[in-house]
C-alpha cells in the first residue's frame, strides 16, 4: 500500500510541475501586469476608497446578498488553510524567498481580482426571483461571445473539480483533522486499523462530526453560507491576526534578518554557485501557485461569489473585491510567513503542513504555554478550514449548474459528493492532497486568465466611466449619475441563454439590468 501511495505521489507531481510550468506563471504574472497598467494602478490608488466600499453596503441594487456578505463569503473560501498550512508548505518547499513571490503575486492580484468582481456584475443574471448565476463561464460566454462557450464549459468544469476535489475539500479537511489529531492524540495512541492503514480515533471522529456541520449548513443555501460567514470570518481574522502580532512584537529583533532571508532566497542568492536559477524558479513556483490558491485571484472562483452582490455599479463590486486578496495575502499570509522564517521553523526536519506553524507560533511565544499554542492554531484552521469549505460548495454548485445547463438534480447530487468528500478528506496523504488541489488549480485558472487578458479593455473602458461619472458628482457617490445600461451590448438571444445558464425550476435566468 505505501509504495502505491509512493508512485501515485510521483505521478502527481510530474503532472503537477507541468502545469505550473513557467509558461502558466508568466500568464498570471503578465495578466496581472496588464490588468495593473491598463487600470494606471488601481489598486494602490484606489484602496482606501475600496476598504471603505467593502464595510458600506450600497443600496438600491439587485442581488441575493449584500456586498460585504459577498465579500465574506468569498472570503470564506480564500482565507482557509491555505493561510496556515498553505504557506508552510510553500517556505518549507520553496525556501523563504516564496513569501516574496507570493507578495508580488499578490500586488499584481489585487487589480486581478478586482477586473474579476467588475466582469462577473457586469455580465450576470438575474432572474425575476433575485437567483443570480455569474462568474468566469458568463463574462467569457457574453464578453467573448458564444463561439467562445467551450472555454466557458472547460472553466466550468474545472471549477467543479477544484470544489470537489482540491481546495474545497480534502485540503481543508485534511488539514483541520492533522490539526486535531495533533492536539488532542500527538503520540498516536489511541487509532484504529482501515483499509490496512491505522488512523487515529480523533481523525475518524473529527471527519464525522466536520462533515455533519458541515452538511447541515449547505443544506440551506447561499443565505446561510453567507450568514455564517459573516460571523466568523472577521471574528477569525482578528484572532488570527493579533495572535501573530504578539509574535513579531515579541520577536522584533529578528524581523530585519528576515525580511533579509526573504530577498536573498527570492532572488537565489543563499543558493549555491550554478543553483540560483533553479532557486529561484522552484520559490517562484512554490509561492505563486500557493498565493493563488489562497487569495485566489487569478483563479475565477471570488467572481461567482461577487456576481450575487446586491449592487448596481461593477466597478464598485470590483472595488470590494479586491479587498479580499489584500486581507488574505498581504495580511493574514504575511502574518504565517513572517511568524515561520523569524523562528527558522521551517528548517527544522520531519514536519509537514500545520505542524510547522505551530512550531514556529510555539518558538515565538515561549512565555504562552505549548499547549495553549496549539490550541489556538488548531481553533484558527478548524475555523478558516470549514468556512472555506463552506464558500467553495458554493462556488463548486454554480460551476455545475452552469455546466449542465440548470439541472438543480445534478446540483443536489454534487451537494452530497461534496459532503462525501469532505468525511473522506482525512485519510489522504498530506503531500497528495496539496499537489491535486495545485493542479485542478493551474487548470482553472488557465480559461479565466484567457478571458482577463481578453476583456481587459472592457474592464477599464468600465473603471473610467464610473470615475467619470464619480468626478462629475464632485465624489459624492449617492449623486452619481445612473450607470448606462450596456445590457443590449451583449445580450444573447433567450433560447441560448437558457441553454447556456440552464433555466431550472428556481433558476430562470435572464440578462441583469444592473
Amino acid at each position: 500500500m505505501e509504495s502505491f501511495f509512493e508512485s501515485f505521489n510521483e505521478i502527481l507531481g510530474v503532472i503537477d510541475d507541468f502545469i505550473w510550468g513557467v509558461p502558466l506563471m508568466v500568464l498570471i504574472l503578465f495578466g496581472g501586469l496588464l490588468l495593473t497598467c491598463r487600470l494606471k494602478g488601481l489598486q494602490f490608488s484606489q484602496l482606501p476608497r475600496a476598504l471603505r466600499y467593502m464595510i458600506k453596503n450600497e443600496e438600491g441594487g439587485k442581488g441575493e446578498v449584500s456586498s460585504f456578505a459577498a465579500l465574506c463569503t468569498a472570503l470564506s473560501a480564500t482565507i482557509g488553510t491555505g493561510n496556515i498550512v498553505g504557506v508552510a508548505t510553500a517556505i518549507v518547499a520553496g525556501g523563504p524567498g516564496a513569501l516574496f513571490w507570493m507578495w508580488l503575486a499578490a500586488l499584481f492580484g489585487m487589480a486581478t481580482k478586482y477586473s474579476e468582481g467588475l466582469l462577473a456584475v457586469k455580465y450576470r443574471s438575474v432572474s425575476a426571483n433575485g437567483h443570480v448565476l455569474g462568474g468566469p463561464f458568463y463574462y467569457i460566454e457574453r464578453g467573448m461571445g458564444m463561439n467562445w462557450r467551450w472555454l466557458a464549459k472547460l472553466f466550468a468544469f474545472f471549477g467543479m473539480c477544484v470544489g470537489l476535489f482540491g481546495i474545497g475539500t480534502f485540503t481543508q479537511v485534511n488539514s483541520i483533522s492533522g490539526a486535531i489529531t495533533g492536539f488532542f492524540d500527538p503520540e498516536g495512541a489511541h487509532t484504529v486499523s482501515l483499509l490496512g492503514m491505522d488512523y487515529s480515533v480523533a481523525t475518524i471522529a473529527g471527519s464525522l462530526l466536520l462533515a455533519l456541520l458541515v452538511g447541515l449548513v449547505l443544506i440551506g443555501g447561499l443565505r446561510r453560507i453567507a450568514s455564517v460567514s459573516e460571523k466568523v470570518i472577521p471574528a477569525m481574522v482578528v484572532i488570527y491576526v493579533g495572535f501573530s502580532l504578539v509574535l513579531i512584537v515579541a520577536n522584533i529583533t529578528a524581523l530585519p534578518a528576515a525580511l533579509v532571508t526573504i530577498f536573498q532566497s527570492a532572488f537565489g542568492l543563499q543558493a549555491a554557485a550554478g543553483g540560483a536559477l533553479g532557486a529561484i524558479i522552484i520559490a517562484m513556483q512554490k509561492g505563486i501557485a500557493r498565493g493563488i490558491f489562497s487569495n485566489e485571484a487569478g483563479l475565477g472562483s471570488a467572481p461567482i461569489a461577487a456576481a450575487a452582490a446586491q449592487t448596481k455599479e461593477p466597478v464598485r463590486q470590483g472595488l470590494v473585491s479586491m479587498t479580499g486578496t489584500f486581507l488574505d495575502t498581504i495580511i493574514v499570509c504575511s502574518m504565517t510567513g513572517l511568524a515561520i522564517v523569524m523562528t527558522g521553523a521551517y528548517q527544522l526536519p520531519g514536519l509537514e503542513g500545520s505542524a510547522v506553524t505551530t512550531a514556529a507560533f510555539q518558538a515565538g511565544l515561549p512565555f504562552i504555554p505549548g499547549e495553549v499554542v496549539a490550541f489556538i492554531m488548531m481553533l484558527c484552521l478548524v475555523l478558516f478550514g470549514f468556512t472555506t469549505i463552506l464558500g467553495w460548495d458554493y462556488y463548486g454548485e454554480r460551476c455545475l449548474e452552469y455546466f449542465s445547463n440548470g439541472s438543480m438534480k445534478a446540483v443536489k447530487a454534487y451537494r452530497w459528493l461534496y459532503i462525501l468528500a469532505v468525511f473522506i478528506g482525512p485519510y489522504m496523504t498530506v503531500s497528495a492532497v496539496w499537489t491535486i488541489a495545485d493542479i485542478f488549480n493551474g487548470l482553472m485558472a488557465l480559461p479565466n486568465m484567457v478571458a482577463l487578458i481578453a476583456l481587459s479593455g472592457v474592464v477599464a473602458k468600465e473603471t473610467r466611466g464610473y470615475f467619470a461619472r464619480l468626478k462629475a458628482a464632485d465624489g459624492v457617490e449617492a449623486a452619481m449619475a445612473p450607470r448606462p445600461d450596456d445590457s443590449e451590448d451583449w445580450k444573447v438571444p433567450k433560447d441560448r441563454a437558457g441553454a447556456g445558464a440552464g433555466a431550472g425550476a428556481d433558476s430562470e435566468l435572464e440578462p441583469a439590468t444592473a
